[in-house]
């Protein structure tokens, strides 16, 4: 079944459905199949979807709301005609649950289901395509029935690395979420290999959780949320404690945690449009000061988040005055030099030379900006590129001995990369040698036994003339 436009993406695991021959012929064997076994899913107990299990899941847990689910299905009408299956292309398919990516039938279905577990849904047109149908298989008004089974499911990843996962328990009222700078008022209950070691009511400014003892994955996950709802939240070390730990807790370091978060209520900060150019650069001196005390205090993703605002805020602006303009660029250059800094000490290179790039676009020679590309670039064993930097630098200020250092550095690193590939190079000739004479000695071993062969035949032949 496809929801919509939704396509087909494959996932993992490719095991066939234990399909029921001949049951689904016509309408009046489902209707009997269902009347006699059938359980209604629905909330409202309108039998919009009724379910048959063929197939028992593994006990455990059931997909939430926005879990990425994969299962195979096929689809058919109620005169038995097949109309779509994912197990005729052999690719599974995968949706997120309570996203409106497929038919509430699915939404509603599926997370009635335990992984592994293979069962059949009766679908009410409302429940499935409607009045208007999916033209030409689907006629409008259709009732659908679909053979199901569920291979796996995951959380929602938050983060590109995975190192948050959310799982949502209660799906949440409204459409707006917390930004950066609201203020939240959540429940929190955190766990550590089964533990609860946290159990509290809490508000904070979101980007400035850490102040009040809230880790960092939960503060992340605050912009995904809405009003009232009630996720479970899976941290990696990373957006937890730490290497650190946390000794309050008895948490050692590097310890995955689970946190169930309620957000009860928030206050959202003021968006971009909302202020005025002077508000912005009020707002911006605060933000930067605060990104300079989490600096300071080795809370570098903190920092970035604070000089993230301060880009948001005016990267678009133009001041109506010389003074505006030239405010406006002084606190754009920190940000991004301060930025560049930080995503120095997180080691995301990348991050580095885009925000530098940004300060050289507005300032050319600006020696910071020339120096912390450099140095990320050094790291990239981008040697050349960050020697021109360097050097750069050097023509700014002929005195910085850190960028003479540097480029000391980037030579002895070049050499060694050289030696390096000559070593390799010649390893590699080595064997290409080593592989073309065993060739050779293979070949003439090949041709004196074909020699021989023939002589004897020879010897052969004539030891049978003579006789």
């Amino acid at each position: 079944m496809r929801g919509r436009s939704e396509r087909a993406s494959p996932g993992s695991g490719t095991t066939k459905m234990n399909t029921h021959r001949g049951e689904f012929t016509d309408g009046r064997s489902i209707a009997a199949l269902f009347a006699k076994e059938g359980i209604d899913i629905t909330s409202n107990k309108d039998k919009g979807v009724c379910k048959v299990v063929r197939r028992q899941g593994a006990e455990g847990e059931t997909p939430m709301i926005g879990d990425k689910v994969f299962v195979h299905y096929t689809g058919k009408l109620l005169n038995g005609r097949k109309f779509d299956s994912s197990i005729d292309r052999m690719e599974p398919f995968s949706f997120n649950v309570g996203k409106g990516q497929v038919i509430r039938a699915w939404d509603i279905g599926v997370t009635s289901m335990q992984r592994g577990e293979v069962c059949t849904f009766l679908c009410k047109p409302e429940y499935a395509y409607g009045k208007t149908g999916n033209l030409p298989k689907i006629p409008p008004n259709s009732s659908l029935v679909f053979e199901v089974e569920l291979l796996d499911f995951s959380g929602e990843e938050l983060m590109e690395d995975g190192g948050i996962v959310r799982r949502i328990k209660v799906k949440g009222a409204g459409f707006t979420n917390p930004n950066d700078g609201a203020t939240v008022h959540v429940h929190l209950e955190g766990s550590c290999g089964g533990r609860v070691f946290e159990s509290r009511d809490v508000r904070f400014i979101v980007g400035e959780a850490e102040d009040v003892g809230v880790p960092m994955g939960v503060d992340r996950a605050m912009e995904k949320m809405q009003k009232g709802e009630c996720c479970l939240l899976y941290l990696k070390s990373k957006y937890g404690f730490g290497t650190e730990g946390k000794q309050k807790y008895n948490i050692g370091p590097n310890a995955d945690l689970v946190y169930e978060v309620i957000l009860k209520d928030f206050v959202k900060a003021k968006e971009s449009w909302e202020m005025d150019l002077n508000e912005k650069l009020e707002q911006s001196v605060l933000v930067k000061q605060k990104g300079t005390h989490y600096f300071k205090a080795c809370r570098y993703h903190q920092a970035v988040i604070q000089y993230q605002r301060i880009v948001c805020w005016l990267e678009m602006e133009c001041g109506v005055s010389k003074q505006q303009q030239q405010a406006i660029q002084d606190l754009l250059l920190v940000a991004h030099l301060n930025l560049a800094l930080c995503y120095l000490r997180l080691q995301e290179y990348s991050h580095v030379i885009d925000n530098c790039n940004k300060v050289i676009e507005i300032d050319a020679d600006n020696e910071k900006a020339l120096y912390r590309r450099g140095e990320a670039r050094l790291q990239r064993n981008e040697f050349s590129l960050a020697v021109k930097d360097f050097r750069h630098v050097l023509q700014v200020n002929p005195s910085n001995r850190a960028a003479n250092s540097q480029i000391t550095v980037c030579q002895r690193k070049m050499r060694e990369h050289h030696e390096q590939d000559k070593k390799i190079y010649a390893n590699m000739f080595q064997r290409f040698a080593e592989h073309d004479a065993k060739v050779a000695r293979l070949k003439r071993k090949r041709d004196g036994g074909i020699a021989c062969n023939i002589s004897s035949k020879r010897k052969h032949s004539r030891s049978q003339d003579c006789s």
